[in-house]
């Protein structure tokens, strides 16, 4: 029975342990924005320290580059990240892709925004689960891979991707930010698919009172097992 209880108690810690560190790294997504520019240049590498930091976007959507990627879930239905890039350095400089939102089919994807836009989003380093493109003539992609986008993209391409933030009005953060043709309409909020990197000391109590509780269960057994021996050795030889 205490070994049970023991072990449910372990069990309760790591998942409280896991619990807080989701909530830091969603809460690390929410800090206070900084300017694309000064987290990531056109030809530089992706800071590594940087997954999820919010960035302001300001550019010129390029709608004729917009693409697809498939095998993206919500609300765990299977669909497709509805992605645009937006010029950041003039209307032929370098652009940045934009996750703008999620869609279940691609004909059902509203028409790509036009014009200029400023709007804050979340970094993400580029993708390399290492899936084929079946089709490269097409605008689908099984993910966010440069190499793949830059197919269909006339223009260079920052070394990263970025989501539309989707909690961005008046009185909400990032203060004094508001979206300007952010491309959001008629889609879902797209999720991110890697959150930031959170401390090594998050909850690291949770974990040690898991661990605590699974040496008390497995002390616990252990006394028991040695008692059971006990008796059926003491009841053997008084046989």
């Amino acid at each position: 029975m205490l070994v049970a209880i023991a072990g449910a108690l372990g069990v309760w810690q790591l998942n409280a342990w896991q619990a807080h560190r989701a909530a830091e790294a969603r809460d690390l997504t929410r800090v206070e924005p900084e300017q694309l520019t000064d987290v990531i240049g056109p030809d530089a590498a992706f800071p590594g320290r940087k997954v999820g930091q919010p960035v302001v976007v300001r550019g010129t959507w390029v709608p004729d580059a917009t693409l697809y990627v498939s095998g993206r879930e919500h609300d765990g239905h299977d669909g497709y990240w509805v992605m645009t890039p937006v010029a950041i350095d003039g209307q032929d400089g370098a652009a940045l892709l934009v996750v703008r939102g999620w869609t279940d089919e691609v004909e059902d994807a509203p028409p790509a925004p036009t014009g200029e836009t400023g709007f804050v989003a979340l970094l993400q380093p580029a993708e390399g689960t290492g899936a084929v493109d079946d089709d490269p003539n097409d605008d689908v992609l099984p993910q966010v891979r440069l190499a793949d986008a830059l197919q269909h993209v006339d223009q260079d391409l920052y070394g990263a991707y970025a989501v539309v933030a989707d909690e961005v009005a008046d009185g909400d953060w990032p203060h004094g930010d508001t979206a300007i043709n952010d491309g959001t309409d008629g889609l879902s909020a797209a999720s991110l698919d890697q959150l930031p990197e959170v401390g090594r000391t998050t909850a690291l109590r949770n974990l040690l009172y898991a661990i605590e509780w699974w040496v008390f269960g497995l002390f616990a057994g252990f006394i028991w097992w040695r008692w059971v021996k006990d008796e059926t050795e003491r009841l053997g030889s008084a046989a």
